[in-house]
């Protein structure tokens, strides 16, 4: 269940606009099959700042300030963590998961977007990150955008992300239960990742069709490549010992369509 408030209001001429936001989010959590009698609260809440100015005719700048509060059931109830079998020192086993009942995560992130005198325009975005369990995470992002003719946009996006590992994290432990918190969420671990974006639209003015004040058809794309530092690929083919698995890598296209009408 999550219930959202925002309010924003203009100054100085409309030149700034400062917005702020609150959500709260309540759930149960619990497995399939498993009696609702047992399952668990997650709490919700998140606290945003935003600022935006307008620098010149054709520049913009913003601030926003993200400030987030977990608590109840928070690892995810079917992932687990893997030890080294204590009767077998080439084999391992599994446990459940268990994390901190408490999270809270501050994200801060600043971007700014410059319109080019040939129908173009860039932005440019950094946003960082830290949270009650040692993440701390950087991203970096640069895209630019293309209009052609009267209905024709065409865009293209970079974005890099690094980030480190929570404290309770780890591929693989040494016995069952050796601390308090475990997880193995890749997630949770110390990765970085590239994104590319590219994408077209089309739009249909209005007066065009009878009706319609605006028809806009889109077709977005992404490639990801990800690779972890501290997770391993334990479905990797071959003979290997615990802990010695191939690092994970994750590379995925990402496709979006989207239609757009107006009445």
């Amino acid at each position: 269940n999550t219930a959202y408030f925002s309010v924003a209001q203009d100054f100085f001429g409309d030149l700034t606009t400062l917005s702020l936001a609150y959500a709260r989010g309540w759930d149960s959590v619990g497995k399939r099959g498993q009696a609702e009698s047992d399952w668990e609260d997650k709490d919700l809440q998140n606290y945003k700042l935003g600022l935006t100015q307008v620098i010149t005719k054709n520049a913009l700048f913003s601030i926003d300030v993200d400030v987030i509060t977990d608590e109840g059931k928070l690892e995810n109830p079917y992932r687990q963590n893997r030890y080294v079998d204590p009767n077998d020192s080439t084999a391992y086993l599994y446990q459940p998961e268990v994390y901190p009942d408490t999270r809270t995560s501050t994200a801060l992130g600043f971007r700014g977007m410059y319109f080019l005198p040939y129908r173009a325009s860039v932005k440019l975005e950094y946003r960082y990150f830290s949270d009650s369990w040692d993440i701390q995470a950087n991203t970096y992002g640069v895209s630019y955008s293309h209009a052609f003719d009267e209905s024709w946009i065409f865009e293209t996006r970079l974005r890099y992300y690094e980030q480190d590992q929570a404290r309770f994290y780890s591929d693989l432990f040494p016995f069952a239960n050796s601390q308090t918190h475990v997880a193995r969420d890749k997630e949770l671990s110390t990765y970085s990742g590239i994104t590319y974006g590219f994408g077209v639209s089309y739009e249909v003015k209005q007066g065009v069709i009878p009706f319609v004040k605006r028809l806009q058809l889109s077709l977005l794309a992404d490639i990801l490549d990800y690779d972890y530092e501290n997770f391993r690929d334990v479905t990797a083919s071959g003979s290997y010992l615990p802990g010695e698995e191939p690092l994970y890598e994750l590379d995925a296209w990402v496709t979006r369509t989207s239609l757009i009408v107006e009445f």
